[in-house]
């Protein structure tokens, strides 16, 4: 009987681990209210808005609290009535403004706004790597911000959503600035960006093949410019040709086909991204010596340090200089130029990121657990984050992925 009873628990026993066995269930952390701060852009001529007065609905609509500064909108054409009836909170005193969590911004923060900001707090912005100094880093790193650079976040799927937009609004922008330039109201060849029958067309020469030339080549194609396009990388080429669906001329850069391609250009524009924290420099002083006089170079990579050697940063109020001859125009943040648009592209991107960080309960859990956010991180509590930037000012190096590990 002892014996019956053993086998009949026995046999029980081994049915149960055949049952769905019950186990504590991942908890969803709940959503984090945030409170974002847009202040006015006091930087030289920038004209655009972090975010737009439908994107502030959104948010505070979602629970969030946004402040934005008196006249912040008020260069892109947006009032601070807009705001106001979407439900921002208008401050007339600056440095209230900086008093929130999260503070959205387009020109990178100048050394007095850093020393507004509460320490601690999240500032995101473009970077700007042309222009900034050691002593910006520091400064950062002094009040422990987290620092999240526009030209470093990427997307699910490795894109630079804010560096391809401005680059878009770039590409379409420089060709009507060239048909400017090369006018006679502006002194230049007094020749159309084009060609119309019975004359050749204008030659256009663009170094890099980046999402800048790819809409640079559209709005040229149209009016019958003759179009080559220089880039080291053959994938590029073979991309940008296929976006375009024409068969344009393309090549790798070498000093004897560039120099030539040079030397009979109406048009130059410099579109090499840097790569890996450093510039790229294409183009001599001595291939620019050699071009017609009259003829135009546009670089707009001129606020990760330009890649024409005789590129100098100007200012939409004098937005050129004239050296060997050749007319050059130079400003870094061409997209100011439409800052309405300019300004909702910017909003339309960075409304979702903020409601996602909300969603996942915070800036640092949105660092930790998307490693697409976290690579726009530059600075994090005290320490730099991004490794071409410590290499680049010979600064200590913390890998964010390393503290990811340690939180788990």
């Amino acid at each position: 009987m002892a014996d019956k009873m053993k086998s009949g628990f026995a046999e029980l026993a081994r049915e149960q681990r055949l049952y769905t066995q019950e186990a504590p269930a991942k908890v969803q952390k709940q959503s984090r209210a945030l409170f974002i701060g847009v202040p006015r852009e006091v930087s030289l001529q920038e004209s655009r808005v972090s975010l737009k007065p439908e994107s502030v609905e959104v948010l505070t609509s979602n629970g969030h609290e946004v402040w934005v500064e008196a006249g912040a909108g008020k260069s892109a054409n947006y009032t601070d009535n807009e705001y106001s009836e979407a439900g921002a909170k208008i401050v007339e005193a600056r440095k209230e403004v900086f008093q929130a969590n999260i503070v959205l911004k387009v020109e990178p923060p100048t050394m007095k706004e850093i020393d507004l900001l509460n320490e601690g707090a999240t500032i995101i912005s473009a970077f700007q790597s042309g222009r900034q100094s050691v002593d910006f880093i520091h400064a950062l790193n002094k009040k422990k911000i987290t620092a999240i650079g526009y030209e470093f976040i990427e997307d699910k799927v490795g894109g630079l959503p804010l560096v391809r937009a401005m680059s878009e609004i770039a590409g379409s922008t420089v060709m009507l600035i060239a048909a400017e330039l090369l006018s006679n109201t502006s002194g230049g060849q007094g020749v159309i960006l084009g060609g119309i029958t019975g004359v050749p067309p204008t030659q256009v020469v663009i170094v890099g093949a980046g999402t800048v030339a790819e809409y640079a080549a559209r709005a040229s194609i149209g009016l019958g410019v003759d179009i080559r396009i220089f880039d080291n990388h053959i994938y590029k080429l073979r991309r940008i040709k296929h976006a375009l669906g024409q068969q344009i001329h393309t090549s790798t850069i070498d000093n004897a086909t560039l120099s030539h391609a040079l030397a009979n250009a109406d048009v130059v524009i410099g579109a090499i991204r840097a790569e890996k924290g450093r510039n790229k420099c294409v183009i001599t002083e001595e291939m620019v010596s050699q071009m017609k006089p009259g003829s135009v170079i546009i670089d707009v990579t001129i606020d990760q340090g330009g890649c024409i050697a005789t590129s100098e940063m100007t200012s939409h109020n004098k937005p050129t200089f004239t050296r060997h001859g050749v007319v050059h125009y130079c400003v870094p943040n061409i997209a100011s130029r439409v800052a309405r648009t300019a300004s909702i592209a910017i909003s339309n991107i960075f409304t979702p990121i903020l409601l996602h960080v909300a969603d996942a309960g915070g800036i640092d859990e949105m660092i930790f657990n998307h490693p697409w956010f976290m690579r726009g991180v530059y600075t994090y509590r005290g320490s730099v984050c991004n490794i071409h930037l410590a290499r680049k000012y010979n600064l200590g190096y913390k890998d964010l992925n390393l503290l990811m590990a340690a939180r788990f």
